[in-house]
């Protein structure tokens, strides 16, 4: 899954102008597709995106210009096909970070990530009503926003723990009529403690359950 050859990682320095191409909200969705469903035609993503098979058509030779997807065996001669190169893309965020342009780049690949996320929410819930996945997948599919402690070297070990362990039960399952499909979307955003709040205070300026200091006629 994430070998060599279906693993792609750009550098902020060497790729930028694959970078500024791949961050087009419909390239972005154009490859995710490629990589979902296999090999298409830029008319047969046109039906899936609502978008004009000459739109498709352009943004899927800006995305092979950048090596992010290649021609696939044609089943005719008549129109050419399309799949992706790699399975995986990915960066180095103190990389990317170095630059505004880097941030910039990653900010838009991972708001694209969101919205991948909110559509696939919108799919999983309708193919449950629909029938069209077993009711075997409606315990352990969900979505977590586990809120942990954690040093940076604890959130890197978790990534990693994670990706080898998606990579050991990917091969394991590969040959089980029962597997699908999963849209697994992980995310580890660091947050800063929120600054303490300003005190409130009432119409004459002073806190609220402050004492104001004596005036010299109290005295």
């Amino acid at each position: 899954m994430t070998s060599q050859e279906h693993h792609r990682v750009l550098d902020p320095d060497t790729d930028a102008a694959a970078l500024k191409a791949l961050t087009h909200p419909l390239r972005t969705r154009l490859l995710g597709l490629l990589r979902q469903y296999g090999p298409a035609t830029a008319s047969e993503l046109a039906v899936r995106t609502g978008e004009s098979s000459a739109s498709t058509s352009y943004h899927l030779r800006v995305l092979a210009r950048y090596a992010f997807v290649t021609e696939a065996e044609h089943r005719d001669g008549r129109e050419r096909r399309w799949r992706a190169v790699h399975a995986v893309t990915s960066w180095s965020n103190s990389a990317m970070g170095a630059s505004p342009g880097g941030r910039a780049a990653v900010s838009a690949l991972r708001r694209r990530q969101l919205e991948h996320l909110a559509s696939s929410l919108t799919r999983h819930e309708e193919d449950m009503e629909a029938g069209r996945l077993g009711e075997e997948w409606r315990e352990p599919s969900g979505i977590t926003d586990l809120l942990p402690r954690l040093t940076p070297e604890s959130v890197t070990e978790l990534w990693r723990a994670f990706e080898e362990r998606v990579v050991e039960l990917t091969a394991r399952d590969a040959e089980d009529p029962r597997a699908r499909q999963v849209v697994l979307i992980t995310a580890g955003l660091p947050l800063a403690p929120e600054p303490p709040a300003p005190p409130t205070t009432g119409a004459t300026g002073v806190a609220e359950g402050a004492t104001e200091p004596d005036s010299e006629e109290h005295r």
